[in-house]
């Protein structure tokens, strides 16, 4: 009868062969790539909650925020969605490089960086600043 061994995820690993994460010493939180992240407007009156994708799970937008245009709205939501799965992509990296992963592999990922955070919020800040409309309310 052979021993049987099973990989970290559950998986048989056939006889003579070795799990790749063995001897590595690298320890990770894999419901750690599933978690959300959150993002909010530059006043607070939107704030929205995402998957580690991009995905709304939860909107939150103060009474003032309806009186928006409803593109304007969309497009603000849209833009902190993203913003969001950003935020989580660098939990993500933290999480990976305190783990042991080597930063080579990391990088491989293409998950954003702070820098790629602060770049999109500066360009979204100077679009949001942009006047969508030249009326005003009377």
């Amino acid at each position: 009868m052979s021993s049987e061994s099973r990989s970290s995820f559950g998986n048989r690993i056939p006889d003579g062969v070795e799990s790749t994460t063995a001897g590595v010493g690298v320890e990770f939180d894999g419901a750690a790539a599933f978690r959300g992240s959150q993002a909010s407007s530059r006043s607070g009156g939107i704030t929205v909650t995402t998957t580690a994708q991009g995905l709304p799970t939860h909107i939150r937008l103060d009474r003032s925020q309806l009186d928006k245009d409803p593109a304007v709205l969309g497009a603000e939501i849209f833009r902190l969605c993203r913003q969001s799965a950003m935020a989580a992509g660098i939990a993500l990296r933290d999480q990976l490089v305190a783990s042991g992963v080597t930063r080579d592999v990391v990088d491989a990922m293409r998950l954003p960086t702070a820098d790629d955070l602060a770049r999109a919020e500066q360009l979204d800040d100077h679009e949001v600043d942009a006047p969508t409309s030249w009326l005003r309310r009377v």
